[in-house]
């Protein structure tokens, strides 16, 4: 058991500095950004589902919760939002990158999933659904102070911030993986979750639903360490769309259009893992 401390602490103080450098770049490309990319999704119109996934695939600071916002006012679709939720950017990017690996593949899933479906959202709205009345217009200025994001904070000490709460879950995630190995064995641990794709990737899904980051990194560590596929672990991504559920929860009426958007959002979320691991697209993304 000594051995599986002193691997946890070395584990996770190997990935620190790579850490910290991930989030740098990150808090830069999003002060860079500013509230920009809200502006522009409100004006989005029928590619709304296009632009939100690419904007969700870039490091934005609440961003999947000023897309909450925009949506419960009523600024952009439903396809929108799920696009957003779909692809936004989370705590598997930072965490691959400081074990030395660039997750494009992955992104590039999450982005083609997002769009599709949000366009296949939109559509069947389109088709069937009344158009939900007006509201009054957003105001996402303070989004990041009202979820305590710190985005007002200097770059380097944001990163910081987030670099130390991100160490502390790998640590703890970290500790509990090497004594279940260590306990259970690893071949015997990954073949009870990896001969039931079906309820790996419904777990992986459920977990990825939980509004912190500690279920990616759950997520991508498990991945990492072989135990789920890459499939389950983008069911998991996929829906994990951080505060951004919370804020609709709270803000969106009626609350049965939340609880749809959330159904539409775990449905697709486990059925593309799903796909993915029963397809040759495993390999690809592997």
């Amino acid at each position: 058991m000594t051995d599986v401390i002193l691997d946890t602490l070395l584990d996770t103080a190997k990935l620190l500095p790579f850490l910290f450098l991930a989030y740098l770049l990150m808090e830069f490309l999003e002060h860079r950004a500013g509230g920009k990319t809200e502006r522009l999704l409100t004006r989005s119109g029928k590619v709304g589902p296009l632009l939100g996934g690419l904007f969700g695939v870039v490091p934005q600071c609440g961003f999947s919760a000023a897309a909450s916002e925009l949506y419960a006012s009523r600024l952009i679709t439903a396809g929108a939002l799920l696009a957003v939720y779909l692809s936004t950017s989370d705590e598997m990017l930072p965490i691959m990158i400081s074990h030395g690996i660039f997750p494009y593949k992955l992104l590039l899933a999450k982005l083609a999933v997002g769009v599709l479906a949000g366009f296949a959202v939109d559509l069947i709205a389109k088709l069937f659904s009344k158009k939900r009345p007006a509201a009054e217009t957003a105001n996402v200025g303070d989004i990041c102070e009202r979820e305590h994001c710190q985005c007002g904070d200097h770059i380097a000490l944001s990163a910081l911030k987030h670099t130390l709460r991100i160490a502390f879950f790998l640590l703890l995630i970290t500790f509990l993986l090497n004594t279940g190995i260590y306990l259970l064995g690893e071949d015997r641990l990954a073949a009870a979750v990896g001969d039931r794709p079906v309820l790996a990737n419904l777990l992986a899904a459920v977990v990825g639903l939980i509004p912190n980051c500690a279920s990616s990194v759950v997520l991508t560590e498990l991945y990492l360490s072989g135990i789920v596929s890459v499939g389950a672990l983008l069911s998991g991504l996929l829906v994990n769309a951080g505060v951004g559920l919370l804020v609709l929860f709270r803000n969106n009426r009626p609350v049965r259009d939340s609880f749809r958007v959330l159904a539409i959002l775990f449905a697709v979320g486990f059925l593309a893992g799903l796909l993915i691991d029963l397809t040759p697209l495993a390999a690809l993304l592997s």
